[in-house]
């Protein structure tokens, strides 16, 4: 994509996000706008640090560690993608959050890897909010119970809740899932837990951002609607 489109796409979507927050009486400067860049160039990256756009998302450890060497200045990496507990020792010490942690072991290599490099890994809990088949997570009931296991692990400190929403013609119809996912996240929050700091809320993608902005998000994974479209078929 040529660079001027590049830079028009992200500031629709930074003007989209503030429009967001004005609906819901929120202060802009509380959502954090993450480019998912997973299957597009470097230089895609580099034209838009350019503007100040400092958090990427990838989904694939290989192409995170492929990015994160070549990348001209440190910029923030956020894993969003599945990942496979053969993988984290890879990418452990390059992500500022891991968005998709969905079970206690999981979390239990993390804090291996992290003790190991020295770090302490920032996460995200996955939620499974719609309980569709298709999508990792974990059920809403059970995230209560995994939070306050992985909350005596040392090297892992939980900074909130993370949700992929199905994908909708009409976002309306994901309301309910992030409303549901917000309570959960301020009734987690409200527990005091020890070494849980409830303080991110990553839902909403392209297609439903601006509702899940609405609706209480700090944090949206954007990728088509800065990126354009991906070819699967490469």
């Amino acid at each position: 994509m040529s660079e001027e489109n590049l830079k028009k796409n992200l500031e629709n979507v930074q003007e989209k996000i503030k429009a967001a927050c004005q609906r819901a009486g929120r202060d802009a400067a509380e959502v954090t706008l993450v480019a998912v860049s997973k299957m597009k160039p470097l230089a895609d990256i580099e034209e838009l640090i350019t503007t100040g756009q400092m958090e990427y998302g990838e989904n694939y450890v290989q192409e995170l560690c492929d990015k994160y060497e070549h990348v001209s200045q440190p910029v923030h990496w956020h894993m969003i993608g599945h990942l496979q507990t053969n993988k984290v020792k890879y990418i452990v010490d390059k992500t500022v959050l891991i968005h998709s942690v969905d079970s206690v072991h999981l979390a239990k290599q993390i804090e291996k890897e992290a003790a190991k490099k020295g770090v302490t890994a920032q996460i995200l809990l996955q939620v499974n909010i719609a309980q569709e088949d298709t999508k990792f997570g974990v059920d809403g009931d059970e995230v209560i119970k995994m939070a306050e296991e992985i909350s005596h692990f040392p090297h892992v400190h939980i900074r909130g809740l993370m949700t992929s929403a199905p994908y909708v013609a009409d976002p309306e119809e994901n309301r309910c899932y992030f409303r549901k996912l917000h309570k959960l996240f301020v009734d987690i929050g409200d527990k005091n837990i020890d070494n849980v700091t409830m303080d991110i809320l990553s839902m909403g993608m392209t297609n439903d951002y601006e509702v899940a902005i609405e609706e209480g998000a700090t944090m949206v994974r954007v990728g088509t609607g800065i990126f354009g479209e991906r070819n699967y078929n490469k």
